[in-house]
């Protein structure tokens, strides 16, 4: 039959010798080896004929073995089990490399099948870290411990996306927020690293802070991005407003804790800059904490004009008073009050020029004194050119309102900033005033916040911090719902 002729060829071309025998006995081959009738393997030699000394002569293949035998060539292929130890040690490399942190091994990438690319083209198929799964959400890959479940966007912005999720240790959903690309320029990532050191520093009822902190990053040449775990508090003040009219007592108690929080963040030594109803998250309690630090800045620094949202921006910001003061937050939390009053923003203006003519509809026209302490020549000219306006009271915009509420506002809606109200007077009103339930926070170090580095500078500082968060004893023994 043609598989005696065969074994019988194989017989002439090949001796095999085992460690055990001296002498050759005829074995089929097996990947580049034969096999003895004990089961032995060992390697193929070549009988001395004219063909095989020819054989030998001619170069061979690495891992290949070839013989020409009667004009037929037989190439064996590389050993099995010569590719399962390869396999093996480079799942060793691998292995070896991930606990270095660096990823010095890519393996051979196989073509990815339709079920491993996302809905808009992105790559759900890329290596995770142990422990992490990936999720598409906003267009973006998100790589989040299987602690976090059951992702659900709940917002976006301009710098980052915010997703609720349950925390499987803790059985209580929580925030998540990621930024858009922290490390895009020296300005993103200064900024992400300013947003990250303050939510660290804040611990108050009414400040949002740091559950927890991480990244799918194993070291600092793969670190990318970073994701922000907070307290899931339900609603803003905005969409809340949107769905009803507020009561007298549930705008006194809103107001109360935001006075209260903007006391911590300003005893810190910071300004927050961009309060507004989005920023002010709120719970089924009515419970307030003030959101998003990512404009925030310390209270003696050099300040930009253009931070708060326009109808709630005080008009030193909009005048572009450099050195303004923390009562530029206490503004805000007057405009957000009147809104909440009234059912309606108090200044409502198109552009920075409209508001401004807005405010001084309230306000009346500034007074020389006022005018005299602003440092653009082109704000002074453009006041001076104002027709004189009429200061407007308070109480009779606000005539169906509780008087002391009304009082309140007037404090803080003020146009020279010298003159407004701080937190700490404004909480000092009859209707605030509980002094134990006022704490400070514990100086916030901003040595860095005012020094232009370079991009990866800041990429390693934002790294560490990473690496240095500890929750709190509070957070650590939160219990499931």
């Amino acid at each position: 039959t043609q598989s005696n002729s065969l074994q019988t060829a194989l017989g002439q071309c090949f001796r095999v010798f085992t460690p055990h025998s001296s002498s050759g006995s005829t074995a089929s081959y097996r990947g580049g080896e034969t096999e003895n009738s004990a089961g032995q393997y060992a390697k193929v030699t070549y009988p001395f004929s004219k063909a095989g000394r020819s054989a030998r002569r001619r170069p061979k293949r690495k891992g290949t073995c070839c013989a020409f035998t009667k004009g037929v060539c037989v190439r064996v292929c590389v050993c099995e089990r010569e590719r399962e130890r390869e396999r093996e040690r480079e799942r060793v490399r691998e292995r070896e490399s991930l606990q270095r942190g660096l990823c010095v091994f890519e393996p051979r990438r196989r073509k990815k099948s339709a079920t491993q690319i996302g809905r808009f083209g992105i790559d759900m198929s890329s290596r995770t870290r142990a422990g992490f799964y990936s999720q598409e959400v906003n267009k973006t890959a998100w790589e989040v411990p299987e602690r976090y479940r059951d992702l659900k966007q709940v917002g976006t912005g301009a710098y980052g996306t915010v997703c609720s999720a349950l925390d499987r240790r803790t059985g209580v959903r929580v925030a998540i927020k990621k930024l858009h690309r922290p490390f895009q320029s020296e300005l993103f990532a200064k900024r992400a690293y300013r947003e990250l050191r303050l939510l660290k520093h804040m611990k108050h009822d009414n400040v949002i802070g740091l559950l927890d902190v991480f990244t799918s990053a194993l070291s600092l040449d793969r670190f990318q991005d970073f994701y922000l775990v907070m307290p899931y508090m339900g609603t803003d003040l905005g969409k809340l407003m949107k769905m009803e009219r507020l009561s007298e007592d549930r705008v006194q108690f809103l107001v109360y804790q935001m006075l209260k929080g903007l006391k911590y963040i300003h005893s810190a030594g910071i300004i927050h800059r961009d309060l507004k109803p989005g920023n002010l998250a709120i719970n089924q309690d009515c419970e307030l904490k003030i959101l998003d630090f990512g404009l925030a800045r310390q209270a003696d620094s050099e300040m930009t004009g253009y931070v708060v949202t326009r109808w709630y921006r005080a008009p030193e910001v909009i005048l572009n008073w450099m050195h303004y003061t923390q009562t530029v937050d206490i503004w805000s939390v007057g405009c957000i009050m009147a809104e909440m009053l009234s059912g309606k923003p108090l200044f409502k203006g198109n552009d920075h020029l409209d508001q401004l003519t807005e405010i001084m509809k309230i306000t009346g026209t500034p007074t020389q004194e006022f005018i005299s302490k602003l440092q653009s020549q082109d704000a002074k000219n453009y006041i001076k050119s104002l027709p004189k306006i009429q200061k407007t009271d308070l109480r009779v915009l606000f005539s169906k309102v509780n008087p002391l509420a009304v009082s309140v506002l007037e404090r803080m809606l003020v146009l020279d900033p010298e003159r407004r109200a701080s937190a700490a007077e404004a909480l000092s009103q009859p209707q605030f005033r509980d002094p134990e339930e006022e704490t400070e926070a514990q100086p916030y170090d901003h040595s860095l916040d005012n020094t232009d580095l370079p991009l990866e500078l800041w990429k390693r500082h934002t790294f560490t911090e990473i690496l240095s968060f500890q929750p709190t004893v509070a957070e650590a023994k939160e219990t499931s719902l």
